[in-house]
């Protein structure tokens, strides 16, 4: 559903980007001595294809709402950058295209940041679920429940496929837990679009390996995983209880999730043993 078109702004943005060009960054000839800076209305039309009447209406603020075909031609005609384009696409009372996805690479300067939270547990999960890394606190923490190496690496796929991995949970919130990674599932597949390949095998692997999977998929419940409270059972410290914050990447299709038990608590107290009992010992437990 379109949102609220801001005329005035979009009217000036359009203008100031048109000014800002000059002809030979868009392959034409300088030509005569121009009055004004930038392309002429009439440039900038013939690149986008459409009337130069109505980008003069754009101009003026005197204009219906464009539509996105519309938007993205005059992007492309006014040489903008992803970020000017999705300013334009925001004024003009739309939501921007989707960029251009990060995968499974994730940035040095990110894992930079993982590695520096070494006293909190923290996680880099792409928005289908599978983690991509893990610093040395959160690998003490989940130990082989969660795993960076493939094919094991997707948490939707493990929570439905792998007993072990609820042991970890506490019984009483399977079922939430559960349906809230197949509603934050169900939001990036429809975020990817209908002719994501990726998605669409993942999905289609999850209901053919799991009844409980295709029943909750069925429920067609979305919500976006941003912030919760967790209880996870550690085999050394026992039972930690965590709020976790997820943070999204530039491109969407990575989040940085961060675990922090509440201060002052018997979790906060039991991540600090964990801190000195290390890894090992939950890999020893799955041993």
């Amino acid at each position: 559903m379109p949102s609220e078109l801001n005329r005035r702004e979009l009217a000036d943005f359009l203008r100031r980007s048109r000014e800002r060009l000059c002809p030979h960054d868009v392959g034409l000839a300088s030509g005569p001595r121009r009055r004004t800076p930038g392309l002429r209305r009439e440039e900038v039309a013939q690149l986008a294809g459409m009337s130069a009447d109505y980008l003069m209406r754009l101009e003026q603020a005197r204009s219906p709402q464009p539509s996105t075909q519309m938007l993205g031609a005059l992007a492309r005609a006014l040489r903008l950058t992803e970020d000017e384009r999705d300013h334009l696409f925001v004024l003009a009372g739309h939501r921007p295209p989707e960029g251009r996805r990060a995968g499974s690479h994730v940035r040095p300067g990110l894992l930079y940041l993982l590695d520096q939270l070494a006293r909190t547990p923290a996680q880099i999960l792409g928005d289908l679920g599978d983690l991509l890394a893990q610093n040395a606190m959160a690998e003490a923490l989940f130990g082989c429940v969660c795993t960076v190496e493939e094919p094991d690496r997707n948490v939707v796929w493990r929570w439905f496929t792998d007993p072990f991995v609820r042991e970890a949970y506490p019984e009483d919130e399977h079922e939430r837990r559960g349906r809230l990674v197949v509603a934050d599932l169900r939001t990036a597949v429809a975020r990817r679009g209908s002719g994501d390949a990726e998605a669409a095998a993942l999905v289609a692997r999850l209901r053919e390996a799991s009844e409980e999977f295709a029943a909750m998929w069925d429920r067609h419940e979305v919500a976006v995983r941003r912030q919760s409270r967790l209880r996870v059972r550690h085999p050394e410290v026992g039972l930690i209880e965590f709020d976790y914050e997820a943070l999204l990447s530039p491109a969407e299709d990575q989040r940085l999730l961060v675990f922090t038990p509440p201060p002052g608590t018997p979790s906060a107290e039991a991540l600090d043993l964990l801190r000195v009992v290390g890894p090992e010992t939950a890999h020893r437990s799955h041993r």
